[in-house]
């Protein structure tokens, strides 16, 4: 599960224990359940929080990665069940200071309502990607109306472009078999193995 909360909700923590307990009850098969053995498949929770903290650890961190675990020992008691959360509010790198990916992310999803232009340090295809989608959700109706219409008219210039060129292929082939035909003709070989050989009908070989 993957959501963005903008503001702070009550019963925040139950709310994500009640979602991801649901995905866990939800696998249990109809029939059957000595078969399934509870072979549980994973089950995991990103949680972005825009203008509100947990409150989780007196730090500024904002990366906290939740599991089970052994209160006494740390270990890890179920790795099939993990939350995370991240406090943008508390993301306060520059853009000269981002190393990783995760914090290119980070750093886009915080500040992309004030950015008018992606930033060279951003040019990957998957942040262009993440751009045009969010170009396109705020256009207006008649300014998305205008944009469909302009990708329908490019697919459709490739649709057919893509066809001349094929047609052009496959007359060039038609021609050099043709061509090959002819020459086979002269040579007295049977039509019918000419036929064969370059995959004309007969009615074409012989009015050649």
């Amino acid at each position: 599960m993957i959501e963005v909360q903008r503001g702070r909700l009550g019963n925040f923590k139950e709310r994500a224990l009640f979602y991801t307990s649901r995905l866990i009850s939800d696998q249990a098969p109809k029939g059957n359940r000595s078969d399934w053995a509870y072979n549980l498949t994973e089950v995991y929770l990103i949680a972005i929080l825009e203008d509100f903290t947990l409150r989780i650890s007196s730090d500024q961190k904002y990366l906290h990665e939740v599991g089970l675990c052994n209160i006494d020992t740390g270990e890890i008691f179920y790795d099939k069940l993990g939350f995370t959360y991240i406090e943008l509010r508390n993301f306060v790198k520059t853009d000269a200071e981002l190393e990783t990916d995760l914090d290119k992310w980070l750093f886009v999803l915080k500040h992309m309502g004030r950015m008018n232009k992606i930033p060279v340090y951003l040019r990957k295809p998957i942040f262009e990607k993440l751009f045009s989608i969010a170009e396109y959700t705020n256009f207006t109706k008649g300014e998305k109306t205008m944009y469909d219409s302009s990708l329908k008219r490019k697919w459709d210039n490739k649709s057919v472009l893509d066809y001349t060129l094929q047609e052009g292929i496959e007359k060039g082939e038609h021609n050099k078999a043709l061509n090959i035909a002819r020459e086979l003709k002269k040579e007295g070989l049977p039509i019918e193995f000419i036929a064969k050989t370059t995959k004309l009908s007969i009615e074409e070989i012989e009015k050649l």
